[in-house]
């Protein structure tokens, strides 16, 4: 039998474990593992010395488009992906106009068919004025799910009361991803930020009882109403438990930033660009994170990919916005933590790919398998190499890990057996367009 592309001598991370075996592809599926003669291909990729991971999947960015694309826009987003071997992304609705309706995602979905490097997908916003739209709403192509901020957000995105909550988690049945801090605390503990003038009070404003108040709140609503939640971004040592405890209503996100940034010392360096929500936080909450991780809490990791500019970020504290960008720089990060011995690449790769697929039953991918879609994220597991701002293709042009020592680093992007990036170069479609398809989800 003759393939389009076999992929040679390669460490594979196969459901099996790590096995030494060729990849063999057709019409962007995988179509048998095993030891292929490259007679049987049009194309042969070697890898040796390289390991081939199921593509990872980030599943939670915000690219700022429509309305803040002057931060970011979806074609750049995408390159940020691609160069840093993520192969599908999922964006957050917080744009302007907020995703709310199937208007907007159209909108979204169109700009993604033109522009973007990777694979897709668009979260729907939850909010008290389309409640009663949701049910139809996330059965959309390329829909993951509900996304509902309980704080720091605006306008419709921002959900603090009980009765919404518990009628958006009632309306519909795929995993719901929330923004667990309590808004009436954030509001109320204000002034502590606003006296301070010093992104240090950013951890101390929005302290651990900020998120812990609203984890426990989304957790006995998923219990009510028997919806699946999906906890973004845990920072508290003191959510873990209540996490842990709930695995059948619940699953959770982890971030690169709070597993590596540590306080006081990242707002000592970096300032407001150390500044996200729920914010970076002490050694001894993220060695509890460290912890959970390693007992299995965490179900996937995600960037939270949220880019504003330097001169924005300069603005004085706590007039500067929230974010970090993250989407290059997951891979790289991780895989140091890797190599010293943190977390196993297999975890890694349950994080990244096999969690994703699970929690929001993505179809075709996630996997290295026969009848999967050929996604893989090809790394030099050993390469040593510094982070460092001008490697950044995001508009935003910075990462808070500038400067980052690391080990281990994407050598190659590949979508549906396409190559997308390659030892650091993107590879665009002859066609005129890029290649970014819309992720299918089982509803």
């Amino acid at each position: 039998m003759n393939y389009d592309l076999i992929i040679k001598n390669g460490i594979c991370m196969t459901p099996m474990g790590r096995e030494q075996t060729d990849i063999a592809i057709s019409n962007g599926k995988i179509m048998a593992l095993g030891n292929f003669d490259a007679s049987q291909a049009e194309e042969i990729f070697d890898a040796k010395n390289f390991h081939i991971l199921p593509g990872v999947i980030d599943t939670q960015v915000h690219f700022r488009e429509p309305g803040l694309d002057h931060k970011e826009d979806i074609h750049s987003g995408s390159k940020a992906c691609a160069m840093g071997g993520i192969t599908g992304f999922f964006e957050m609705p917080n744009t302007n106009p907020a995703t709310l309706d199937q208007a907007t995602l159209q909108h979204k979905i169109d700009r993604a068919m033109q522009g973007s490097l990777v694979d897709f997908a668009f979260f729907v916003g939850g909010s008290a004025e389309n409640i009663a739209d949701l049910a139809r709403l996330e059965k959309l192509p390329a829909v993951p799910g509900i996304k509902i901020f309980m704080g720091s957000s605006t306008g419709s995105l921002l959900v603090e009361e009980e009765e919404a909550l518990r009628q958006i988690l009632l309306a519909g049945t795929s995993p719901v991803s929330i923004h667990a801090e309590d808004e009436a605390r954030l509001k109320e503990r204000f002034t502590i930020a606003k006296d301070a003038g010093d992104p240090k009070a950013h951890p101390i404003w929005r302290d651990a009882e900020c998120a812990v108040l609203a984890t426990k709140r989304i957790i006995r609503l998923a219990q009510e109403t028997k919806r699946p939640v999906h906890v973004l971004h845990i920072s508290t040592a003191d959510e873990i438990p209540l996490l842990a405890a709930n695995k059948a209503w619940v699953s959770a996100e982890i971030t690169p930033q709070h597993l590596t940034l540590t306080a006081p010392e990242c707002y000592e360096k970096m300032g407001t660009l150390a500044q996200m929500n729920p914010p970076v936080r002490d050694k001894a909450h993220q060695d509890k994170l460290w912890q959970a991780l390693q007992q299995g809490v965490f179900d996937i990791i995600g960037s939270d990919h949220a880019p504003h500019l330097r001169s924005e970020k300069e603005n004085p504290y706590p007039q500067s916005p929230s974010g970090m960008p993250g989407v290059q720089t997951l891979v790289p990060v991780m895989l140091t933590h890797v190599n010293q011995g943190r977390l196993s690449l297999e975890r890694f790769v349950d994080l990244s790919a096999s969690g994703p697929q699970r929690i929001f039953r993505i179809q075709g991918k996630g996997r290295i398998a026969r009848g999967y879609d050929a996604d893989f994220t090809i790394i030099d597991l050993h390469k040593k190499h510094v982070i460092n701002n001008k490697d950044m293709v995001s508009k935003t042009g910075w990462t808070p890990f500038d400067g980052f020592k690391a080990q281990g680093m994407p050598v190659a992007t590949m979508i549906r057996g396409n190559m997308v990036m390659r030892e650091g170069q993107l590879l665009q479609d002859t066609g005129g367009r890029y290649g970014g398809q819309p992720i299918s989800f089982i509803r």
